[in-house]
This record gives C-alpha cells, structure tokens and sequence, in this order.
C-alpha cells in the first residue's frame, strides 16, 4: 500500500486507485465522490474515447444538463457511430464532474473511437462475406459447440462476462442481480468510515469470477476487452509517469480492476494493439433519454429502471416516501382517486414486504408491489404508467451550443430556435394551421426531416377536420436522431439543401411508380421547388414505360393529392395535373381488361385499386375547377380550342380524347327553351377500352329512346359514353335533348351553364371540362359491373360506387343485385359480389339498413346456399359484416328477425317509426331545410322567416 503524496487522507487507499463501478449506478456514484474526496488525486483517468478529452471542459458548461452521450461517428460514413451515454448518476459524470470542479486533468482511456468504429466495420464486412461464402452453418455449429462446452462448465462465459453482477448476486443466493446489486450497493449508507471498502471487495470479487472464467487468457474468444484493457494500462502508465505514481485515480468497469491491477509487460500491451484498423472519426455531445439508458431500449450496459435510480440519487432523505408522493402525483394527474392516506399505507406496506424479505430498504419491487395494492387497487393498468413514466421516465438532456456539431445540425438547431420546435423526449401532438406562416415552416421543416430519413415527426390524422390547411404531427425526439442528422449531412450543410438533394437522388434511384409520385408529393409537402424538376423527369419517364395497372392506379391517388397542396402552399402544380390527367386516362383504358380473371387475392387488392381510382378522380376534377372557376377567360379559351380539335377528331393526352372518337364539335342540342350550342364529346369524349366495357356512342341509338337523341346507341355492358345525352344528368349543366336527356357541357342560357362542382361559367364551359374524367370512369364503372369475366367483388364495388355517385337508381341497384344473387350464380361468387357491395367499410351496412329489398335480396338468397357450399362463404361474409358498427349490426338483426318489408311503412305523418318508412317523411325533411341555409349562409332573411313560421 502506498499513501498518496498529493493530498491522500487514507492510508486505506493503494495507488493507482482503481475504482471498479457499475455504469449508471447511484451507489457507485456517490461511493465515487467519496472516494475522490479522500484521495485527492492529481489526475481523474475514465474509461471513454480518448478523441473526447477536448470536449471534457464542457461538461462544467451551465447549459450541460445529463443525460447527455459522447457520439463517434465515422467521418466518411456518419451512420456508423458509437455512443458513450452518461447520467447525473453515473460514476465516470460525478468524477468527470469532481475533476472540473477541483481543477484536476480528466482524460479517456479507452480504446481510441478510430479503432472501435473500424473494428465494427471490418467486422461487418466479414460476417457479410462469410454469409457470401456460404460459412453461416459452420458457425452456427461453432455455436451450438459452445453452447454445449458452457452447458458443462455450468454455463461460465454467459454468467460472468456477459453478467458479472448475475453471477456475484446467484453466489450470494439472489436470484435477482438487481436486487442484490440494491442491498449490497445502492441502499448502502453513505457514512460509511472507509471510502475504499466497497471497491476493494468489488475489485476481490471481479477477480474471482475472471480467475473462474479464464477470460483473461482469452480462451473464450473476447479478444477486444484484451486490446481494450492493454490500451487502458499504457494510459494508465502515462499518467503515473507524468503524475506521479501515487496520484493517479481510474473510473472504469468493475470487470477491468483486475486487469488493469495486473503487471504486464508493456511490450506485451504493445503487441496487442498492432496492425488495429482506423478510421476518421469526429465526437461531440448529445442529448440521451433516460428510456435510451434502459436494457429495454437495446443498451447492452442498460439498467432496467433508470427513473428509479435518479430518484435514488437525488432525493436527500426518505426516499420511498418522496417516491410515492411522486406516484400519487402521477395517478392523480390521470384522473384516479388518491388521498394522502392511500400514500401513508403504501409507505407503510413497502416497509413491511422489506423487512419480510430481509432486505435494508425497501427497494423497487416493494414499492411496485406496494404501489400495485394500495395506490392501482390490484390493477396493472395504471401500474403499467407508472413505470412508464417514472421508473424508466423521458427525461431529455441538454447540450451547450458551443458543443462541435455537423453544419447541417447547427442549422436545424437554429431553425428549432427560430420555429419555437424544442426538442422533447416525451411524445406529444402539434397542431398547425398552414395559413400562418409559422406553421407553415414548421410543416416544412418536419417533411425535410421525414424526407432526410430524421423521424422527429410522424403526421396524424386531424382530429375534426379533414381540410389541407391542417396538419397534426406526432413529435419525439430520440438520440439516435443525432446520428440520423449527421448521417444526412452528406447531402448538405442546411436542411434545404440537404433535402433537395435528397429527393433528387432518391428520384433517379426510385425503382417504381408509385415511389416517384409519393416523392413528388413529399416535396410539395416539404416546399422542395428546386427538386421538383427533377423529380418531376422521373416521374414522366417511369409514367411511360409503366404499363402495369395496379401500379398506375397506386400512383395516382399520391399524385392528385399533391395537386392540393398548391392553394394552401403556394406551389406550383401545373406540371402535375397534366401528368395525373395522363395516369388517368391510362388507367381508364387498363382497367377493364386487367379486372378479367384474377384470383381472390389479386381481385381483392385489385377491388382497393378501383376505390383509391374513384376518390381521385373526384378529387382530381375538383382541383382542376379552382383555376377554371377563378379565370372564365381561359376557361372559354380551352373550350374554344376543344371545339376546333374535336372537329378533326383528334385527342392529346391532357384533353382526353382519341382520334375517330368524337363528334363533330359544332354539335347543336335540339331541344326547346332556346338550347345553345354544344360540344358533345371535346373533353368528354370516349376513350378506346371504354367503348368496350360500356358507354353510349353519338351518333348511334334509335330515334326517339328514353335519355338520348337521335342516334345514340348503348354499347355492351350497359353504360353510356361519357358526352352522350343523359336522363339523370340534371345535376350537371347541360341542354335538354328531345328525349328528355341534357347534353353534358350545354347550358340553359348565355351566363347560365352550371358545372359539375356546383361553380357556373358562360355556357357551361367549366361544367363541359369538368364533366370529362368523372363522366369516363362512371363508363370504366359501368362496363365492369356488367362483364361476367370480372370477379364478383369488383363488379359488387362497381354498382355500389355507381349508386353513391347517383348515376344508379335504387330498383336498378336491387336488379343487379338480383341477378348476382340468382339460383345460377355460384355461391362464392355472390358472396364476393356482397362483400364488393356492402362491404370495404364503405357504409354498406347503413344501405341495407334504410333499403329492406336489398336486405331481402341478401336474406333470401343467404338461405337458400346449399349446406355443402355454406362453410365456403362463410369466411367473406363474416369478414363482410363483421366491419360494421355495433349498432349497425344489431339493426340488422333486428330486421332480418322479423323478416325484411315486415316494418311498419308510410310515409310521414302515418303509422312506424318516425324517419324509417319506405317513402320520405316531408314534414321532417322540411324542418331541416331552414338550419341547412343557415349554415350554408343561403338567404338569411329567407331563413329567418322559415323559422319564425315554424315557431308558430
């Protein structure tokens, strides 16, 4: 034993003094301080990274706030990376700490960083050429080989290195190292006459397992903590050399004490280190989470409750009265009944399970249990909170921003400052409103982030609104984030540009469709002009040489809905319109044929295609009529040149029409009331595909039938083109033929043509623009409900789209319900067509609910399946009702108990139910129609009238 010259006050004390610690433990921390406070040592030696000691001054910075980590990261390859992470109640914090305070050097002396991140590189790179090779089995042999040595030795390697405090807490008979690590450790008093005790018999102790594992001679094939531990003795030896030998104190892991404690020969440490790989690396520090500090988060020296051990190491006195004070605090906040007396019991009850147990204190598992019984009243629910949010806990540290950082880190930490976006650890919700400013950079801050491959943001689901001025995101910020930054800094030094070229890269790599265009939608999000042109390239040319359906219908819908973010964002969208209106068209062409025989699966994804084509066709027209309602001028400009087009019969892509197909475009409607002249086809016009599947040709119907004029013909399937003259169109702004249908586009009178959207334009030109891609997909619709060839769950949808579009009638729906439900039709295939109809989540269940024949249709034909036949579509059906709301379900159990039509009928004012007769109920309807002005703001003092009426 040597006395320390530089001030040691413990004769106790043999130099170099070794303390052998556990990694983020309270008891080791604070038996740390006390031992530094009796030593006084000249030097303070760590195990780290030696490349952080230029960093160490900054752990006294006022801004420095645990947890915080040490990150290396390769410089040429920033997402290889390594990260030392430090605690308020780690013992290598409290000496780093002691050492600033006191004016003592502090210095790493693990293995440098350059070796560590190359060493896992190589190492990777050799378990990947070994895969190659084909040597997995032989290392999986190699594997079991081991197994079954340390099965014989009593499994040593497993218990000793890989848990030494496991194997101590088993030799003492814990069979929970925590809990031993607590009595012996953590719960021991601080008063304690001898500083240095617990280390000398930690250090005693790790030797015996080494001695009984043979790691040191390396038998066991842990050749780093070798090289680890011959590096840590050379800095060791520095230090003594420069110091003084009686002056030097190491914090390292208890398991290195007994190989640093043993003489070696330099040469021999030496040796060991030659020919080690290299890289370039850079450190810095980090925020960490107290929930990245535990085992469960991945952390090999993890602990399991680090909220536990924080409380264990600040609070002054009582600490399992302040910890359940703390508790109740917690549950109370989340709404459950907790008094002080309920805290006083539980006190009293941790106390007692402690002394049953033999233990000093009560520890974590009595306050758990205690917890569970008296404050969760036997109940793991709120128990679950608790450790969630206080045994483990999502406490985020703080770095000083003079801290070295990747420029692309400094920017997003200015733009953080400037945006009011702290970085949390604990999850939370934001809202924001895209028409303020503020908000809207910070929803483009987010999408460059979630476009760099940094997840600080996750979008949701608005509550209570579905416009495009709203977002709600998801925020949480993780320390692996730090290395996402730094790994993305190689696309830039800010976050604009590092994003650009992001998305432009990632452009030219997309192997798909469908990959283009939600990258294209990304960068509207993220507000990303200069990549757009790029991206927009791409998008073009996999847009041409992709002829695969279900990869066009995939694409579109991310494509129409980046055409909405130009109102709200500012961007320009024209590019993208004329590339959706191409993909559309493209689709309507594919589609039909495609549909044709596919199996249950394909049909089934195929049947999700046709619903996301449908909702963008809609939203695509609508985005296209903002522009046209805001500019009648260039509205009548296109017509024009529609018209002059139409008469050579030729169709471009962005116009929708194809050569031979139109009618001749000075078309005039002879009809009474002074009808105008009307363009027949233009932008409404077929499409080679459609024609097959259904649609009416001009030109081609008998004189004088029902919804057309003289010439019109109805093609296979049903359907009518798209430009034909229609009874039910008087939605839409049109002039009346003489058989009771309206030309699509025709208008009522100079200024009086309404277009589909509801906007008006001189002679209906918006409506004749608007009517196109809408009025070809109901033909798409139209022809598949009627091919036999298209499996039953796509024609099921079809009809059903159809009929919510209004473009079918009740009594039509229930005929082809009908006929899919014929004796002839096999039963899986109209259980399909039930499933494509009422099913998907799609309101079916409501519609057979206010439509008994289509209830009777399903009842009657659902009893009459043959019993053989039953178990086969039973899996759809249940799968098909199964998705309906409670409510819904029960409704119909209801009806189909007294039997469908059984319900009283009537219209309002008779016998039943009041809103579900058969006819509709006038006198209720007319009761809402005054409130629905109102909200509308249509003619309020008509309103106020209306109402006044009814009051009396």
């Amino acid at each position: 034993m040597a006395v320390g010259e530089g001030g040691g006050q413990d004769a106790g004390a043999e130099w170099p003094l070794l303390l052998g610690v556990r990694h983020h433990g309270p008891g080791s921390a604070r038996a740390v301080r006390a031992a530094l406070d009796a030593a006084r040592p000249r030097t303070v030696l760590i195990e780290g990274p030696p490349e952080a000691d230029p960093l160490i001054p900054l752990a006294a910075d006022e801004d420095m706030r645990p947890p915080v980590a040490l990150l290396a990261h390769a410089v040429d390859e920033p997402g290889r990376s390594a990260f030392w992470p430090l605690a308020e109640f780690s013992p290598e914090w409290i000496a780093l700490r002691w050492a600033l305070e006191h004016g003592v050097p502090a210095r790493f002396i693990d293995l440098p960083a350059t070796h560590t991140l190359a060493w896992e590189r190589a190492e990777a790179e050799g378990e990947s050429e070994n895969a190659k090779e084909g040597e997995e089995e032989k290392r999986k042999e190699g594997e079991k080989e081991m197994e079954e040595n340390e099965k014989a030795e009593g499994g040593v390697r497993e218990g000793v290195r890989g848990d030494p405090l496991g194997g101590l807490a088993a030799a003492a008979g814990y069979d929970d190292a925590e809990r031993w690590w607590e009595d012996v450790v953590e719960h021991r008093s601080p008063g304690s006459k001898d500083p240095f005790a617990p280390f000398v018999v930690l250090e005693e102790a790790m030797g015996a397992l080494r001695e009984v594992g043979d790691t040191d001679a390396g038998r066991n094939g842990d050749d780093r903590d070798l090289v680890r531990e011959a590096y840590m003795r050379i800095q060791v030896r520095s230090a003594q050399r420069e110091f003084g030998s009686d002056a030097v104190a190491v914090v390292c892991g208890a398991w290195h004490v007994p190989a640093l404690r043993r003489k070696v020969p330099v040469a021999a440490d030496r040796a060991l280190l030659k020919g080690l790989p290299k890289v370039k690396a850079d450190l810095t520090w980090v925020p960490w989470t107290h929930r990245r500090l535990a085992r469960a988060g991945g952390y090999g020296a993890g602990i399991d409750s680090p909220g536990w051990y924080a409380h264990l190491f600040a609070a002054p006195d009582r600490p399992v009265e302040r910890w359940l004070t703390r508790v109740a605090v917690l549950l109370r906040g989340e709404d459950r009944i907790v008094s002080s007396a309920h805290v006083i019991e539980a006190v009293r009850l941790a106390e007692t399970l402690a002394a049953v147990r033999g233990r000093p204190l009560p520890g974590l598992s009595e306050t758990t249990d205690a917890v569970r019984a008296v404050l969760c009243e036997g109940s793991d629910v709120p128990l679950a909170l608790v450790r969630d949010r206080l045994v483990v806990g999502d406490v985020l540290g703080e770095v000083p921003a003079g801290a070295p950082a990747v420029p692309l880190q400094r920017d997003l930490d200015r733009l953080q400052r400037r945006l009011r976006l702290k970085p949390e650890a604990d999850e939370r919700e934001l809202a924001l409103d895209l028409r303020k400013e503020n908000d809207a950079e910070r929803s483009r801050l987010l999408h460059r982030l979630r476009l760099l491959r940094v997840g600080w943001g996750e979008p949701t689901a608005s509550p209570g609104s579905t416009g495009t001025f709203r977002e709600t995101w998801r925020l949480r910020w993780e320390p692996e984030l730090s290395v996402r930054t730094a790994e993305a800094g190689v696309w830039g030094t800010t976050v604009l540009a590092a994003a650009t070229a992001k998305a432009e890269a990632d452009a030219v790599s997309a192997r798909g469709l469908a990959e283009v265009t939600g990258l294209a939608e990304r960068c509207l999000l993220a507000g990303l002009p200069d990549a757009l042109p790029t991206v927009m390239r791409a998008l073009a040319d996999r847009a041409a040489l992709d002829t695969e359906v279900g990869h066009l219908a995939q694409a579109l819908p991310a494509l129409v809905r980046s055409l909405r973010y130009g109102d709200v964002r500012g961007t320009d969208t024209g590019a993208l319109a004329e590339v959706a209106a191409g993909l559309a068209e493209r689709v309507f062409v594919g589609l039909p044929p495609a549909c044709a025989s596919l199996d249950a699966d394909a049909a089934d994804e195929m049947r999700r295609h046709v619903d996301a084509v449908h909702g963008a066709v809609g939203m695509l027209e609508e985005t296209i009529a903002a522009p046209e309602r805001a500019d009648t001028a260039g509205i009548a400009d296109i017509a024009d040149r529609a018209g002059r087009l139409g008469q050579a019969g030729q169709v471009d892509r962005a116009g929708g029409r194809v050569d031979g197909v139109g009618a001749p475009a000075g078309a005039e409607a002879e009809a009474e009331g002074g009808r105008r002249e009307a363009v027949e086809t233009g932008f409404g016009g077929g499409l080679p595909g459609v024609c097959e599947v259904g649609g009416r040709v001009p030109g081609s119907a008998p004189a004088g039938a029902e919804g057309g004029s003289p010439g019109d013909r109805e093609i296979e399937g049903g359907g009518r083109l798209p430009g034909a003259f229609e009874p039910s169109d008087r939605d839409r702004g049109g002039g009346r033929d003489g058989g009771g249908g309206r030309v699509l586009g025709a208008g009522r009178g100079p200024g009086d043509g309404v277009d589909l959207g509801g906007g008006r334009g001189p002679g209906g030109e918006a409506g004749f623009r608007r009517g196109g891609l809408r009025e070809r997909w109901r033909g798409v619709l139209r022809g598949l409900s009627g091919r036999d060839t298209v499996p039953g769950v796509i024609r099921g949808r079809a009809v059903r789209l159809l009929l919510d579009e209004g473009q079918l009638d009740q009594d039509e729906a229930a005929r082809l319900m009908g006929l899919a439900l014929s004796p002839g039709t096999p039963p899986s295939d109209a259980a399909a067509w039930i499933e494509g109809f009422v099913g998907g989540g799609a309101g079916g269940g409501l519609l057979l609910v206010h439509d008994e024949r289509l209830l009777g249709l399903v009842d009657a034909w659902l009893t009459a399946v043959p019993a053989e036949a039953f178990t086969n579509v039973l899996p759809l059906l249940r799968r098909t009702f199964s998705a309906y709301e409670a409510g819904v379900r029960r409704t119909l159990g209801e009806l189909v108990r007294r039997g469908p039509g059984s319900r009283d009928g009537g219209t309002g004012g008779g016998p039943g139910t009041p809103g579900f007769a058969a006819g509709l109920d006038a006198g209720r309807a007319d009761a809402v129609l005054p409130v629905v002005r109102l909200l509308l703001g249509l003619d309020p003092g008509a309103v106020d009238d209306e109402l006044a009426e009814m009051g009396t």
